[in-house]
């Protein structure tokens, strides 16, 4: 079965005030910034009234009176790891697959004989002992395997009265394999619909009567998920979900700027969140021997002097109708999903950056901001403002890995591994903003305030 918590972080500021998140009209967005900004969740009384989730503030009609709950995102993974504390006493952990912060796989087929239950009464059963300890409402979906679990949870519970949907082979078939739109069925995007579209393919039916080796022509060794997934059929279990062990692993650093940065402020980010990220691999004790950069551009700026922008490089933050005019009407290339509009296009704004292997296995920051700095002069538009970046370091593996050549400094590597062993230990005694880099004070630098955040959010 698969269990999702109703609006999580609105029903957990809906308990937190005593109320009750069906019928109480709430908003989780932060009131400090403009009205542009994204309602991080929405109550169910609030998508009742009409309000979809994921939408920007004054999305909201005037007319709805509603509470707005700035997010706390140590809240909301405290409650996350309570309700998990609660499955934990009817189900064993090895049969328990958390899949985000509100939502989790449970293996209940040895659970149903212990407790004399069907599967039905047996999701009643954590559902109302979630309910009864912490106020937050659960909906549930049942099947023979995750795949179908999942997709009863998505479709088939939002129209069952108790909220619990079940699905097996036949049911499935008769209830899910006409259903339109096909990107509400699980790990089907707008991408893979688009490209099914060119073969007159809109729902799970279609894929099936499709040739086989036209899938496989158009999305390669995925078309055999896409089949499995089309015939009802899932053979990875919860079991080999916990078994399974990556043959390589990476790290990733990614944020959205709240305007658009020119060239030379982009680059004072980017060090700081190199440096974040190779203290990280300190910590861990891991070597990286690949670095990889993705700069995207604001959207509709040619140039870092174009109308709009100060005379630092910034843009001027766009009102709400600008906004309204890409991001929320869903124009030809953008559709409305669940959690918002997107777009059909991967990066219809225009990117930069790369990927670089690099010749050595190293932690050093010194070392590593040399290539990144590199890949981003090369690699980044000068002219163009900034809204996102993100780095990453791959193919890690443990520190004893590390290479040297004849040209190393040992002494100097080693004086920078005590500073940043002591850097660590300082951050992990008095907090991250206890020692910062000088670069971190700069006018556009973001560091300080990240630190502040949990999930991008205040904590």
């Amino acid at each position: 079965m698969c269990i999702d918590l109703k609006s999580f972080y609105a029903s957990v500021e809906c308990a937190a005030r005593g109320l009750d998140p069906m019928t109480t009209r709430l908003v989780v967005a932060d009131p400090e910034r403009t009205v542009t900004t994204i309602c991080l969740a929405v109550s169910p009384a609030m998508k009742a009234a009409g309000v979809r989730n994921r939408c920007r503030v004054f999305e909201i009609p005037p007319e709805i009176d509603y509470i707005m709950a700035r997010p706390r995102m140590r809240a909301y993974m405290a409650a996350s790891a309570e309700i998990y504390g609660i499955y934990l006493r009817y189900v064993s952990p090895e049969d328990i697959h958390p899949y985000s912060i509100d939502e989790c796989f449970i293996d209940a087929t040895a659970y149903l004989s212990l407790y004399d239950v069907t599967a039905r009464q047996f999701a009643e059963m954590l559902r109302d002992a979630v309910r009864a300890q912490t106020d937050i409402p659960a909906t549930a979906g049942i099947g023979p395997n995750l795949f179908l679990a999942k997709v009863a949870l998505d479709i088939s519970a939002k129209h069952a009265p108790d909220g619990i949907g079940e699905l097996n082979d036949e049911s499935f078939r008769a209830s899910i394999w006409r259903h339109r739109p096909i990107t509400d069925i699980w790990n089907i995007g707008p991408g893979i619909a688009r490209r099914l579209a060119k073969y007159h393919v809109f729902d799970l039916k279609g894929v099936t009567e499709l040739d086989p080796d036209v899938l496989y022509d158009e999305f390669g060794v995925n078309a055999e998920y896409l089949i499995d997934h089309a015939w009802g059929v899932e053979p990875c279990t919860i079991a080999e979900i916990k078994a399974y062990e990556p043959e390589s692993s990476s790290l990733m650093n990614g944020q959205v700027l709240p305007c658009g940065y020119s060239f030379d402020d982009g680059l004072i980010v980017m060090r700081e969140m190199c440096d974040d990220t190779v203290l990280e691999l300190v910590e861990k004790q891991l070597v990286t021997d690949h670095v990889s950069l993705h700069v995207s551009y604001q959207r509709g700026e040619g140039a870092a002097a174009a109308d709009g922008a100060d005379a630092a490089g910034r843009a001027e933050s766009p009102g709400a109708a600008s906004v309204s005019g890409h991001d929320v009407l869903p124009e030809e290339g953008f559709f409305q999903a669940e959690h918002g509009v997107r777009s059909l296009r991967r990066d219809p704004f225009g990117h930069g950056g790369g990927s670089r292997k690099i010749p050595e296995r190293t932690n050093s920051f010194k070392k590593l901001h040399g290539y990144l700095e590199a890949l981003y002069r090369e690699t980044v538009d000068p002219t163009r403002l900034i809204r996102k970046i993100s780095l990453g370091f791959g193919n890690l593996v443990d520190e004893d890995f590390a290479t040297f050549d004849l040209f190393t400094d040992h002494e100097a590597e080693g004086r920078e591994r005590r500073t940043q062993e002591a850097v660590l230990a300082i951050k992990e005694k008095f907090g991250k903003n206890a020692l910062i880099k000088g670069t971190s004070l700069q006018e556009h630098a973001m560091g300080r305030e990240r630190n502040n955040l949990v999930g991008g959010h205040r904590g």
